[in-house]
């Protein structure tokens, strides 16, 4: 299903970050900081993100360490997406930086140690496939012969540690949790220390729907105990519960009970937050800046309200912020 924010700009090459900030002489908490609240725009830096948020305020961040998910074969890249429960894979096959959409089932795709084997397609449109994988472990498999995931606006490849959050843990990310990288363990020592909350959440990201805006795909999640019960106490307090990227949104909304409470929960999530079906716990949200068109920009959109996500990406183009996973961030306050 092709889905349309109301959200609208055009985004310039030239503000596409291709490399690290650290390769720029920035350290991570160094990028700009665009924070949007209401009708007020304030640009200031990642690592004084502290002078936004309050003693009691929750910070919600996402375990999960991303995998080197791209394994090159003679003739197709192949995006290790997401396991499923039988151990087959969700994959994407990729062709000169764009999608093979040519596949069909049967067909062998030969990578190192053998070859990965097309079932069925998993998204209309046959981006996304269900393939069984050249091994069976496949965890090991990316470790020998996987990179990370890249694309043509990245100049150069980066080690897996460029892609890795300081609160990365388990590894099950196709592309990186990318809300989370400005964030450094001096950072986060000095919001213990002010009384803002941290509390871990885990979402597996699969690959990035840039190219077909399609509805996000069904993700493994994990909303531990002790992670609902301080978001009940923070809400009971008045506090804000602030989630750290559209990934953690999405993994505490699909936690929510009917009646407002979050309780403990894990499996697979194929929740999709619209304007329409705004979050029921989130207060705000940290973010990079998405693609035009992008169906992450209807949850930004379902968090702060259309008005103040267009305010802050004009803000964002004229002030030359940078987009994608190397990019500056925004802080959104419902």
């Amino acid at each position: 299903m092709k889905v349309h924010p109301h959200t609208r700009f055009v985004l310039p090459d030239a503000l596409s970050a291709g490399e690290p900030p650290e390769a720029r002489g920035l350290s991570r908490d160094q990028v700009k900081l665009l924070v949007a609240e209401g009708s007020t725009v304030t640009h200031t830096r990642f690592d004084r993100l502290g002078d936004h948020l309050r003693a009691g305020d929750l910070l919600l961040v996402n375990t999960s360490g991303t995998l080197a998910a791209a394994v090159d074969g003679p003739s197709y890249t192949v995006h290790f997406s997401a396991p499923l429960d039988d151990g087959t894979w969700v994959v994407e096959l990729r062709e000169g930086g764009a999608p093979m959409l040519a596949g069909a089932a049967g067909d062998q795709v030969p990578l190192p140690e053998g070859v990965l084997t097309l079932l069925a397609p998993y998204s209309p449109g046959n981006r996304l496939w269900i393939a069984k994988p050249p091994v069976a472990d496949v965890l090991g498999y990316l470790q020998r012969y996987g990179r990370p995931i890249t694309y043509n606006y990245v100049g150069k490849r980066w080690p897996l540690a460029s892609y890795q959050t300081v609160f990365a843990r388990e590894p099950g990310s196709a592309e990186m949790p990318s809300a989370a990288r400005p964030f450094s363990f001096e950072l986060v020592s000095q919001l213990a220390a002010q009384g803002v909350l941290i509390a871990p959440i885990t979402l597996h990201c699969g690959v990035s729907s840039l190219e077909s805006h399609e509805t996000p795909q069904p993700e493994r999640y994990d909303v531990p105990v002790h992670t609902a019960r301080l978001v009940n106490w923070v809400q009971a307090n008045g506090g804000r519960v602030i989630a750290v990227g559209t990934t953690a949104v999405r993994a505490i909304e699909s936690a929510v009970a009917p009646d407002g409470s979050v309780s403990p929960s894990h499996g697979w999530t194929d929740l999709v937050l619209r304007p329409e079906n705004p979050p029921r716990v989130v207060d705000g949200l940290i973010t990079g800046w998405h693609e035009p068109e992008a169906s992450h920009l209807l949850l930004l959109e379902s968090v702060a309200g259309t008005e103040l996500v267009q305010r802050a990406y004009d803000a964002a183009l004229h002030e030359n912020y940078l987009w994608h996973e190397f990019g500056d961030t925004c802080l959104m306050l419902r």
